[in-house]
């Protein structure tokens, strides 16, 4: 398959396999923020580090279409790394981000220390959702398994992701790629509010991680708050086979459609 993005430099080219849900024309928020991380990730650290942060912030819609990448370090140090990364459409920046790095070390914690187990059965025993189920190009290159409530319906839900599409071309995908990409399906994985007759649209996300995530299935386990005037909230703990590692978070822009 084709991947999502192709690029050069600082220059991107997008695949129309990158729109979302809402507009054919706009990109969905995994796409960009997998390219996000792989800028930051891309950016080389004085010692060993992973990320533990990720914030997103989408100040316009992500046109499917040629994009330009900025980067900066914003703070370089023997423990952490903080990265500042634009995407840019015409000149113009349609998504803000800042990515923190921490120090990889080995480190003798004590017993109790140990990841919150997962009491959710995994996806090879969850239910297959369908390829078109979130109504976008996007989402076909992503496999879901239900492991509790079902994707896209009212409610809360807990739903394995895996992408197996290449999301940039002659790149692997990252641990931390695979966790934002899920990540931004939260406000699909815990609705709130009937997709038929609401908009829900997430304004930004933010990742935060324990540790890295291990194989190619994400958990989302997901819940969504709601406020009377306009604003949300879908809320996710991440996991992988072993545990949790993570969580995410996505202020939403609600409207009546």
């Amino acid at each position: 398959m084709d991947p999502i993005f192709r690029v050069d430099g600082d220059r991107v080219v997008t695949s129309p396999d990158a729109a979302g849900p809402w507009d054919p024309r706009m990109q969905h928020g995994s796409a960009p923020a997998a390219l996000v991380v792989w800028a930051a990730e891309a950016i080389p650290s004085p010692v060993p580090m992973q990320i533990a942060r990720v914030t997103i912030d989408l100040m316009r819609p992500v046109p499917v279409a040629p994009l330009t990448i900025e980067r900066e370090i914003l703070r370089e140090g023997r423990k952490i790394q903080l990265c500042a990364i634009k995407l840019l459409a015409d000149g113009v920046v349609v998504v803000g981000a800042t990515v923190l790095k921490i120090k990889t070390q080995s480190l003798a914690l004590p017993p109790e220390i140990a990841d919150l187990p997962l009491e959710l059965p995994g996806p090879d025993q969850s239910m297959v959702e369908p390829a078109d189920n979130a109504g976008s190009p996007f989402t076909k290159c992503i496999s879901m398994r239900a492991a509790h409530g079902r994707f896209g319906m009212v409610g809360p839900a807990a739903i394995w992701f895996r992408i197996d599409q290449p999301l940039i071309a002659g790149s692997p995908i990252s641990q931390a790629m695979r966790a934002v990409v899920a990540a931004d399906f939260s406000n699909g994985t815990s609705s709130a509010l009937d997709f038929r007759q609401w908009t829900f649209i997430n304004a930004d996300l933010s990742v935060n991680f324990a540790r890295q995530p291990v194989g190619e299935w994400i958990l989302l386990d997901g819940e969504c708050w709601i406020g009377p005037d306009g604003a949300g909230l879908a809320m996710s703990r991440l996991a992988d086979r072993s545990g949790y590692f993570g969580r995410a978070v996505q202020s939403l822009v609600i409207e009546k459609r």
